[in-house]
């Protein structure tokens, strides 16, 4: 059977549980539920640090874990359903419910509700948490810190137009696989902003391309587009900010940059011999 890897919990010596009647392996695993406990972690193509990240989940994700080993859960998250390693160290059984998310760049975690605490952790734009009570200025976690309350929103409502929200991250640094201000790269970009909107979207850019919006014609000229429009290439993906303007993270600056778009098509299409494949409109 042919199947999607980067989305199918299978390998030649094991696959999940509810897999096996459809792929051969040596083994089966029924799953355990596992929840993401710290700021954001890797995942990872193979159990190893120095192997490449194909993306990153941030604190609060749920996913289900297949096997442990060595220090490496192999698992499946269920936000977007992709497969990997991850440190198990970063995970939890504990599951909790969260009820807000961080709507800010990044957000700290301290002892007290006070600034002048001294910080326990940090929390990237889009990690989810169960808020227990609020302090004034302050709400507190069922694990005991406190956040700033006004860099929180409930979880259960968009954030606001994913457009704006992806301009947050102008100027964060390009980071293959990346989904935070420490580092994002061109889906990342598009996916962690279309969430905090309502939009769940799949993580690469050829799923963003077949499953999001409708297409959109445009001549050379690239006249006719509008802001939230999405522009593909084979592999890389960029969010018009207006008719013109375009917002992508991207590895020729190493940063996320916005820029008209005439300007990154020509030079993509003299540097990579590429061409915009599709335009789709959410």
């Amino acid at each position: 059977m042919n199947f999607d890897k980067r989305l199918t919990p299978a390998r030649p010596d094991l696959a999940a549980e509810h897999l096996r009647e459809q792929i051969v392996a040596a083994a089966y695993a029924p799953g355990r539920r596992m929840q993401v406990r710290v700021s954001h972690v890797n995942v990872q193509r193979k159990p190893s640090d120095d192997a490449p990240t194909d993306t990153q989940a941030l604190h609060g994700e749920t996913l289900t874990a297949y096997e442990e080993r060595a220090g490496w859960c192999w698992v499946q998250l269920e936000r977007d359903r992709y497969v990997g390693y991850m440190c198990a160290e970063a995970l939890t059984e504990n599951i909790v419910k969260a009820n807000h998310r961080v709507c800010a760049r990044h957000t700290m975690i301290y002892a007290e509700p006070d600034i002048k605490s001294p910080p326990v952790d940090a929390l990237p734009f889009g990690a989810e948490v169960h808020i227990a009570a609020a302090d004034g200025q302050f709400s507190q976690t069922d694990s005991g810190g406190y956040i700033f309350s006004r860099h929180l929103a409930p979880n259960d409502r968009p954030l606001g137009e994913f457009v704006g929200l992806a301009e947050m991250f102008l100027h964060t640094p390009y980071l293959w696989g990346g989904k935070t201000d420490m580092g994002i790269d061109c889906s990342g970009l598009a996916q962690v902003a279309l969430a905090a909107a309502g939009v769940e979207a799949p993580r690469d850019t050829d799923m963003m391309e077949a499953a999001l919006g409708r297409p959109v014609d445009v001549d050379e000229g690239l006249r006719g587009l509008r802001r939230g429009d999405l522009v593909f290439w084979r592999g890389h993906v960029g969010i018009m900010q207006s008719e013109d303007m375009l917002l992508h993270a991207n590895a020729h600056f190493m940063m996320v940059t916005s820029e008209p778009l005439i300007v990154a098509r020509d030079r993509i299409r003299a540097n990579a011999s590429s061409e915009i494949t599709s335009v789709r409109r959410i």
